[in-house]
């Protein structure tokens, strides 16, 4: 859901998450075989889950590449309206939420609504 606050230029930094996960399969690789051979059994085991962990997220990443760019709407579309799980018979008529009026909509006898009404002399 659009919110409003997101940069309109933002991108995702899969590239940069590609090359990451890259130089990190490679260290992976390397500490594996390196602890294995200093007969550090326990460390080689964390190096080849740390190499199953940055295998997944590197085809994650590739996936994510591959579909490439996704409909963002601009700044012109508002977001979502949440959706009203009321019977139609309990809705207004015009199909808004009775929560959601817009700031100068008055009441009948002519003070906005959501304000208390003034008893002030």
């Amino acid at each position: 859901m659009r919110t409003g606050s997101e940069p309109r230029t933002a991108r995702s930094a899969l590239r940069a998450r590609f090359w990451l996960s890259l130089w990190g399969l490679a260290w992976a690789v390397v500490g594996a075989v390196a602890f294995t051979l200093a007969g550090r059994p326990g460390w080689a085991v964390a190096c080849g889950v740390l190499l199953l962990v940055v295998t997944i997220d590197l085809a994650v990443v590739l996936r994510h590449i591959r579909q490439g760019p996704h409909y963002q709407p601009g700044p012109g579309i508002p977001p979502y309206r949440p959706v009203d799980d009321r019977p139609a018979d309990d809705r207004p008529a015009d199909g808004r939420s009775p929560g959601r009026r817009s700031p100068g909509h008055r009441s009948a006898d002519g003070r906005p609504t959501g304000n208390p009404p003034d008893d002030r002399p």
